[in-house]
C-alpha cells in the first residue's frame, strides 16, 4: 500500500504548478488579427493580381500590334537594305523592342542594332506564334540584368518564307511589379500591426468589467458582504454576470447575517443553562450536604441536561434538513395520521383543560415522519399558550393540487410586530428566557415545509388566537406517482 502512495505521489505534479493558459485578450487580438490578415491578404493578393494581368495583357497587345506593323513593312519593302534601314528608324523611335528577320535558309535578313550581341537566335522559342492568337514568349535575362520577353512569328513576302524574333524589353515592368509588391506586403505589415492593437485596446475596454469585478471579489470578506458591483456601463453579454454576482452577494450577505445572530443566540441560549449547573456545582461543594440534598442538585442539573440534549437534538435536525438531500414523500391518510397525534396529547391536553378537535380528511403527499414531526411541534407551541377552557382545533383541507394543515388555538395571540419573526430561531417574542421550550420549533417547522418544497403562514391576533397554516403540494409529474396514478 505504501508503494502504490509513493507511486501515486511521485507521478503527481509538483504543487504550485499549473498549466499555463493563455489570457482572453490575447485569444481575442490574435483572433481578430489573424482573421484580418486573411482578408487583407486575400484582397491585396487579388489586387496584385489584376495589376499584374493588366501589365502582361497590355504586353501582350503590344507585341501584337507590333508584329503586325513589322509584317507591314516587310511587305512594303521586302529588300534587306530597307528592311536594316526600316528597324533603325523603328529603333531609334522606340527602343523597348528588338526586331530581327530570317530567311528559310537560316540567315539573318536584318536585325536591330547590337541585337546579336544581347539577344542572340538561339534564345528565342521554337514554337512559333500563329497569327490572331496570344503570342507565345518566354522570359529571358541579359547579362546586365535587364529582362526580355521573346516571341517568335512568320510572315510571307512574295512567296518566300521569313522568320521573325521580337524581343520586347520588361525590364520596367518587372521592377514595377517588384515595387508594387514590396508596397503591398509593407501595407500589409503596417495593417496588421494596427488592427492587432485596434484589437488589444477594444478587448481590454470591453473586458475592463470583468477586472472591476475581480477587484470587488478580492475586497469580498466577513465584514465586506455590503460590496456590489455596479452595471451601468457594462456590456449587454457581461450585466447578467455582474447582476448574478451582487445577488449572490446579498444572498450571502442574508446568510452571514443569520449565522452570526444565530451564533449569538445560540451562546446567550447555552450561557443560562450551563450558569444554572456551575451555580448549583458550586453552591453544593461549598459546604457538607446531606444525600437528599445532593439528590435535589442532580435532578435540577438533570432537567437542564435534558433541555440541552433537546436543544441539540434539534440544531441537529436542522443542519440535517438544510444539507441533506430528498427524502422518500408518499401519499397517507391525513386524517388518520392527526387522529393519532390528537390521541397522543389527549392525556396532556386534558391535564392542562384544553380541547383538540380534528377536522376534515383526505391524503396528504409528504414524508410521514417530518410531517408528524411538524404537527407535534405546532401542537406543542398551541398547548403552551393555550390557557385552561380554550381548544386547539386541527384541520385538514384537500385541494386541487395540494393539501392544507390548519392548527388553530383559542390562546394569547402574537403581537403584529413579531409575527414575521416566529419562523427565527430562539426567536420567543416576549416570553421570558427561562420560559419552556428552545425557540426552534417553528423555525423546525419552517425547514420540514422547505423540505417539501410547500410553505408555512401564520395569523395572530393578540388575546383571540393563532392560526398557522402548511401547505403541502402535491408530487410533480417528473416520475414521482400522481394522485392520478395511484
Amino acid at each position: 500500500m505504501s508503494l502504490e502512495r509513493n507511486k501515486s505521489g511521485a507521478d503527481a505534479p509538483p504543487l504550485g504548478t499549473r498549466q499555463r493558459s493563455w489570457s482572453i485578450t490575447l485569444r481575442l487580438v490574435l483572433l481578430f488579427t489573424v482573421a484580418a490578415a486573411l482578408l487583407l491578404v486575400l484582397a491585396m493578393g487579388a489586387a496584385y493580381w489584376t495589376v499584374v494581368q493588366h501589365v502582361v495583357h497590355d504586353n501582350d497587345r503590344y507585341i501584337t500590334e507590333k508584329l503586325a506593323a513589322i509584317r507591314a513593312s516587310i511587305a512594303a519593302d521586302a529588300g534587306p537594305e530597307s528592311l536594316s534601314r526600316e528597324l533603325k528608324i523603328i529603333r531609334a523611335a522606340d527602343k523597348t523592342y528588338a526586331v530581327r528577320v530570317i530567311d528559310s535558309a537560316g540567315r539573318v535578313v536584318a536585325e536591330s542594332p547590337r541585337m546579336n550581341v544581347t539577344l542572340p537566335i538561339e534564345v528565342f522559342p521554337k514554337n512559333i506564334s500563329a497569327r490572331g492568337l496570344r503570342p507565345v514568349t518566354i522570359t529571358y535575362q541579359t547579362r546586365n540584368n535587364k529582362t526580355f520577353a521573346l516571341v517568335t512569328a512568320d510572315a510571307e513576302v512574295g512567296g518566300q518564307h521569313l522568320t521573325l524574333q521580337l524581343a520586347q524589353d520588361r525590364t520596367h515592368d518587372e521592377r514595377f511589379i517588384a515595387h508594387y509588391a514590396a508596397l503591398l506586403t509593407g501595407m500589409l505589415g503596417c495593417a496588421v500591426l494596427t488592427c492587432a492593437g485596434i484589437a488589444a485596446l477594444v478587448t481590454r475596454r470591453s473586458l475592463r468589467p470583468l477586472k472591476r469585478l475581480a477587484e470587488a471579489v478580492e475586497r469580498v470578506g466577513a465584514t465586506h458582504f455590503d460590496e456590489r458591483v455596479p452595471i451601468n456601463g457594462w456590456p449587454d453579454e457581461l450585466q447578467p454576470l455582474a447582476t448574478g454576482f451582487n445577488k449572490m452577494l446579498g444572498r450571502l450577505e442574508e446568510s452571514f447575517t443569520r449565522l452570526s445572530q444565530f451564533s449569538a443566540d445560540l451562546a446567550h441560549e447555552l450561557r443560562t443553562p450551563i450558569a444554572i449547573l456551575r451555580g448549583e456545582a458550586e453552591s453544593a461543594l461549598t459546604k457538607p450536604r446531606s444525600s437528599e440534598q445532593y439528590r435535589e442538585v442532580i435532578e435540577s442539573s438533570l432537567e437542564e441536561f435534558q433541555g440541552l440534549s433537546a436543544m441539540i437534538d434539534n440544531l441537529l435536525f436542522l443542519a440535517r434538513a438544510e444539507t441533506s438531500g430528498s427524502f422518500n414523500r408518499s401519499y397517507f391518510d391525513g386524517r388518520v395520521a392527526i387522529e393519532e397525534i390528537r390521541e397522543f396529547y389527549e392525556a396532556v391536553s386534558q391535564d392542562q383543560g384544553v380541547e383538540i378537535q380534528c377536522r376534515g380528511g383526505g391524503e396528504i403527499y409528504a414524508e410521514p415522519v417530518l410531517f408528524r414531526r411538524a404537527l407535534i411541534n405546532l401542537i406543542t407551541n398551541a398547548l403552551r399558550f393555550t390557557p385552561a377552557g380554550g381548544s386547539i382545533t386541527v384541520a385538514l383541507d384537500r385541494q386541487k393540487d395540494a393539501s392544507k394543515v390548519s392548527v388553530a388555538d383559542t390562546g394569547c395571540g402574537i403581537s403584529s410586530q413579531h409575527v414575521p419573526n416566529v419562523f427565527n430561531r430562539f426567536f420567543r417574542g416576549d416570553a421570558p428566557r427561562n420560559s419552556q421550550g428552545t425557540g426552534l420549533g417553528l423555525a423546525i417547522v419552517k425547514s420540514i415545509m422547505q423540505i417539501h418544497e410547500g410553505d408555512v403562514a401564520v395569523q395572530s391576533e393578540l388575546n383571540e388566537g393563532t392560526v398557522i397554516t402548511l401547505n403541502f403540494p402535491d408530487a410533480k409529474s417528473n416520475g414521482a406517482p400522481t394522485r392520478e396514478d395511484r
